[in-house]
């Protein structure tokens, strides 16, 4: 204004000595920022620079660029290195050893460093981060990770919600260390609230274009946030996550790779799952660095328009605790016309504790509430999987309904055939679905309970009191004969060795394929299940493997040992 001024007055000596202290406060401004005089403010390595550098690098620290901490303890040092482990479910003893501002390694495609950004035309955002209980280094670690890591053109503010810790270092001590941060804010909430309460309380004071929801044990790869914020400017309607590496629990490794990510998907029973990018979808990308479509999300990390977000009426707040909330938000994307994406160029490490260091009670009636609203009839394929949450009390959805009405939004049909045609979608055949009964063993069943829910396959089916839950005694006799456990996916299907004449399970035949011959079975009117391979037929066998019985093949006879029946108990 006073340069208009004097052009207008004509005041040729207060225009030469604005311009002089213009010059002067430009220069003082680039030793601020570390460049020389031949270099534009508008830069690049300006506009990218991070609200604050890290510190100098010490190679030799413990952890740093990511490396595993291994420590021989003993003692005393033992005792608290366990007790750490029990109370937060993460190895606390060590992280409290590494630096806050460690350095990790490349974990990207190389082609991700090509990518180029207009940092000024780029969406400005709000990190939330909402904790409870959570350990002093893990916490700060994730704040002090978006700070050296997010352009300070870019980042608004990080909002920490506290849901009502009551661990004597996140009070006085938290807010002491937070006030000597930039552009950090800290709020807490009255009660306990959950995870999506306490995020929605993050949000509602976001003053970023674009909300960041990040979990309170993460790590951001450089030039993670760029990726995310351009998408959403690209396309609005785009709900992005980053490839989620694992950081290890125990040695705080950071792991990953710059090879293509996995997409999130989910069984029957609503639980979320990996899975390799299908051909269809490495088709439809131009190239190594656009963004992957996903099915689901796994829930803690993702960005999003912030009107867009409140358009598809943030979370469901009848929602209690965590568990669900991502299935949910994940077919209300995709149903009501935005996109859920992974962006491969967006790396962040996270800490997938070694279990929930607190309870999941309220993720069933979470579960519930999303089937009740998105799934239509395919509801049921989740109530024959878990009979029990027929009885679940999952509050009004009234609102919810009314929300999908407004939105115009698809049926979960339309989602299953477009966005996730690789699920296979059970038969649930009247009297060929639930608990696999033996009529010569009263009251036992198939029983699949595998040591490592994420490798299904390889081990023996046995016989079990029936116990009415679905879950592990869960099976399936398909139109295409085979005795499917699918309430997992990928599913696992019976397979007969005619030589140790043992059932275990495999992998079922993908989609289209044939069924492998020794899987395939034939379910008889009087209830014997015969195996077309060996030509014999299933029987209950007192003692199997370790005096624990379970399903052989041997002769038919017609016995009651050879007799089966599905029972679904509700």
């Amino acid at each position: 204004s006073w340069s208009k001024l004097a052009r207008k007055k004509g005041y040729a000596f207060l225009l030469c000595l604005l311009h002089t202290r213009g010059i002067y406060a430009i220069r003082i401004l680039k030793q601020r920022r570390g460049l020389s005089d031949g270099e534009d403010v508008d830069h690049p390595k300006l506009l990218s620079r991070p609200v604050y550098n890290k510190p100098p690098l010490e190679l030799n620290s413990l952890g740093e660029m990511g490396r595993a901490v291994k420590l021989d303890l003993t003692g005393d040092e033992k005792r608290k290195e366990e007790e750490s482990i029990k109370k937060h479910q993460i190895n606390i003893y060590v992280s409290d050893k590494i630096s806050l501002h460690r350095r990790l390694p490349e974990r990207w495609n190389p082609e991700c460093k090509n990518l180029k950004y207009d940092y000024q035309s780029l969406p400005s955002t709000t990190v939330v981060i909402a904790f409870y209980n959570e350990a002093w280094s893990t916490l700060l670690r994730t704040v002090h990770s978006v700070l050296e890591t997010s352009p300070d053109l870019l980042l608004n503010d990080i909002i920490l919600v506290d849901d009502y810790s009551d661990r004597e270092h996140l009070q006085e001590p938290l807010e002491n260390y937070i006030a000597s941060l930039r552009k950090v804010r800290l709020i807490r909430a009255r009660k306990r609230e959950g995870l999506v309460r306490a995020r929605l309380l993050g949000a509602s004071i976001a003053t970023g274009d674009v909300l960041t929801f990040l979990d309170c044990h993460c790590e951001c790869h450089e030039g993670w946030l760029e990726p995310l914020l351009h998408r959403i400017k690209e396309e609005p309607t785009a709900v992005v996550c980053p490839v989620i590496d694992v950081i290890d629990w125990n040695t705080f490794q950071y792991l990953g790779n710059p090879g293509e990510p996995q997409i999130g998907g989910f069984d029957w029973r609503l639980v979320f799952t990996w899975h390799q990018v299908p051909e269809y979808e490495q088709k439809r990308r131009r190239s190594a660095t656009d963004v992957i479509r996903s099915p689901t999300m796994a829930g803690g990390l993702f960005a999003v328009g912030k009107k867009y977000f409140h358009y598809l009426g943030t979370y469901d707040t009848g929602m209690e605790v965590w568990g669900g909330e991502n299935l949910e938000f994940s077919f209300r994307i995709w149903q009501c016309g935005g996109s859920l994406e992974i962006h491969p160029c967006s790396h962040v490490g996270h800490i997938f504790p070694k279990k929930a260091p607190y309870s999941r009670s309220k993720a069933l009636a979470n579960s519930v509430r999303a089937a009740e609203v998105w799934m239509d009839e395919y509801k049921e394929l989740y109530y024959h999987r878990n009979p029990h949450a027929r009885l679940e009390a999952y509050g009004d959805v009234t609102e919810r309904r009314k929300l999908r009405m407004r939105l115009g939004c698809k049926n979960f049909k339309w989602f299953l055939e477009n966005i996730y045609p690789d699920i296979h979608v059970p038969d649930d055949q009247p009297g060929k679905f639930g608990m696999l009964k033996n009529r010569g063993m009263e009251n036992y069943c198939f029983d699949y309970n595998p040591p490592d829910e994420n490798n299904i396959v390889g081990h023996k089916i046995i016989l079990y009191p029936c116990h009415g839950m679905g879950q592990n005694q869960f099976f399936e006799y398909s139109s295409a004969g085979e005795i499917r456990y699918n309430t997992r996916e990928p599913a696992g299907c019976a397979v007969a060795d005619p030589v140790s004449t043992f059932l275990s399970i495999h992998l079922c035949r993908k989609l289209l394929e044939a069924v492998p011959e020794d899987q395939r079975f034939e379910f008889r009117e009087d209830g014997t299940l015969y195996h077309v391979q060996s030509q014999q037929c299933v029987q209950a066998e007192q003692t199997l493997d370790k005096d624990i019985p379970g399903p052989a093949l041997r002769p038919c006879t017609g016995s009651a040992h050879q007799q089966w029946f599905f029972e679904e108990r509700a």
